[in-house]
């Protein structure tokens, strides 16, 4: 971490901050996809298009999209038979898309091919009679989708190094483990490590589940939190990515703020700071990025740097029912 910033100034004028921008930072392919979803569902079918579950964790994303037609519920038994319904992309349980084919409503699934794809691993280790273990936070929605997709008792979650400790498996049931997309690259590791001192037998999975936008963009802080006196990371509280962001950077000794909009920055965190570092979750829109610049220059002269430390190209294709 820098040395504490001093500053040197003539009298009314603002003293200089440095501003860092993670790149790669925001949204991901997946989320792209997901708004473009609900955005092409409207088109088609017409407002109200019903959405299970915020269609990614954030507001800004949300308060848009219902501008725009969308109206948002937490569970299928909300939404008319009769009206369209687009499922998140953090996933659903298996039950969810079964309901909506039982009452022979119009269904769109914004699932994340990432998630998905964890999704086809958990029901392919399950036919050949392993145990999932799954690293995940209890309680997120991209957990209980996938926990969603096999029979009751077949996966077990685990949080922590603590958790795999209390497990009751022996040497000889047969295990496997997978991984939630948004975890800390860095706890995961951890954990699966002791998953495997435990259980020198389980399968992993044939290429690692946390997704290549979250990797990449805890890369990214982890190059730029070293020379930031403080780190600001855009994103919702309920967004597992960002979350992970604000962990990353506090554990390279910066400290470390999460924000869902400009409004929220207390011109106090500023004093004596020189170095000012941002990045954005998965979920997070580039204007809101902009939005923190903007404040910062109402009470700093600021100067711009990005640091890259990854190029991103992903693309998903959209669900063939919007395209034809």
């Amino acid at each position: 971490m820098n040395a504490p910033f001093q500053e040197n100034r003539a009298p009314g004028e603002k003293s200089p901050l440095k501003v860092l921008i993670a790149a790669p930072r925001g949204f991901c392919a997946g989320v792209d996809r997901a708004i473009e979803i609900v955005e092409k569902a409207i088109d088609k079918y017409g407002a109200p298009v019903y959405v299970r579950h915020e269609i990614v964790h954030n507001r800004y994303v949300v308060d848009g999209l219902k501008e725009k037609g969308a109206v948002f519920v937490e569970e299928l038994d909300e939404v008319p038979d009769d009206m369209p319904v687009v499922f998140s992309a953090h996933g659903v349980p298996k039950a969810v898309p079964a309901e909506a084919q039982r009452r022979e409503m119009i269904y769109v699934d914004a699932t994340c091919p990432l998630v998905s794809k964890v999704h086809r691993q958990a029901e392919r280790l399950i036919e050949k009679g392993k145990h999932i273990i799954f690293i995940g936070h209890e309680g997120h929605p991209e957990v209980i989708g996938t926990m969603g997709q096999v029979p009751d008792g077949q996966m077990t979650l685990v949080e922590t190094v603590n958790d795999v400790a209390k497990l009751p498996f022996t040497a000889q049931d047969k295990l496997s483990f997978l991984t939630q997309t948004t975890l800390s690259v860095d706890d995961t590791a951890e954990i699966v490590r002791a998953l495997q001192e435990r259980y020198p037998h389980i399968v992993a999975p044939k290429a690692e589940d946390i997704c290549y936008a979250t990797s990449n963009r805890q890369e990214a802080v982890k190059a730029m939190a070293p020379a930031c006196d403080l780190v600001l990371v855009i994103g919702a509280p309920n967004s597992s990515n960002s979350l992970r962001l604000v962990e990353v950077a506090e554990r390279l000794g910066t400290t470390a703020r999460l924000i869902q909009r400009a409004s929220e920055i207390d011109h106090e965190w500023l004093d004596g700071v020189g170095t000012i570092g941002i990045t954005a979750g998965a979920s997070a829109p580039e204007v809101l990025v902009r939005e923190v610049v903007a404040k910062l220059g109402e009470w700093r002269a600021v100067s711009e740097e990005k640091i890259r430390t990854a190029e991103e190209k992903m693309t998903f294709k959209l669900p063939r029912q919007l395209t034809e």
